[in-house]
């Protein structure tokens, strides 16, 4: 009796140890967080899944999480290769690890909204998003975003000399996502040896009425040259402002003859 006695404490023993085990190894193998709905790109109200964003915007970044284990950490990368940086622009990246208690959660929804410098050079970005929890597993997801600029001009038509005493033709397309706000167009000269007669000319005028807060539009002006202007090569900057204070701008070079 003592025998079996024995014999049946350490069976019994054994399949506690062995079921403490099981557990154990169940809590080791989680699996590794899942990640669905992934949505990337305009932000706003619209919420859009449109996988591009624009310059001075912000981008909008969502995501369900299927996680077993607790979530520890998620985490965003944002970088472009060999873009190039044109004047006033500045090579962008983004990275942020978010642990706000929201997100440390079993099952969270991660909800973001990424600002875009107003210096970011458009073109083609890389996105990742890592999710980590506590047990050590990570997956990440990824993809691209196409960053644009909020104000584009196309269809240029720009006389290339003019006559003084005659009128100057220029024409485009402007379309501006946040609407235009105004058109500067400033024309000058440097280093012109002026004759008898003749007065130095430089222009500069604001263009508000006929383009305001539209996003879709064709500016169409005639300006004025004097008779008096010297003759020469004159330089044109024409600068755009979006109703959101985002500027570009369009230069070009105008021969003054006699």
């Amino acid at each position: 009796m003592k025998l079996n006695f024995k014999f049946l404490a350490v069976l019994f023993l054994g399949i506690i140890v062995s079921s403490c085990s099981s557990d154990d190894d169940n809590n080791l193998s989680n699996g590794a967080p899942e990640i669905s709905n992934f949505e990337y790109g305009m932000g706003g109200s619209d919420h859009g899944s449109d996988q591009y964003a624009y310059i001075g915007s912000d981008i909008h970044m969502e995501a369900e999480i299927y996680a077993e284990a607790t979530v520890s950490s998620i985490a965003v990368s944002i970088h472009a290769h060999d873009l190039e940086v044109g004047e006033g622009e500045e090579e962008w990246d983004f990275e942020q690890t978010y642990t706000d208690e929201k997100y440390l959660v079993i099952n969270p929804t991660f909800h973001e909204h990424i600002d875009i410098p107003t210096t970011a050079p458009a073109g083609e970005y890389h996105v990742v998003l890592t999710v980590t929890d506590q047990a050590g597993n990570s997956t990440e997801v990824e993809g691209h975003l196409d960053i644009l600029d909020p104000i584009t001009i196309s269809d240029v038509s720009i006389d290339s000399s003019v006559a003084r005493g005659s009128d100057l033709h220029a024409e485009f397309m402007i379309n501006a996502v946040n609407g235009v706000h105004n058109i500067l167009v400033d024309i000058h000269a440097h280093g012109l040896t002026l004759a008898e007669g003749e007065v130095e000319w430089d222009f500069e005028q604001t263009y508000e009425e006929g383009y305001h807060e539209l996003t879709e539009v064709e500016f169409h002006e005639h300006i004025d040259v004097p008779a008096t202007a010297p003759a020469g090569e004159y330089h044109m900057s024409i600068t755009i402002e979006d109703e959101n204070g985002n500027t570009t701008t369009f230069e070009s070079h105008i021969d003054v003859t006699e």
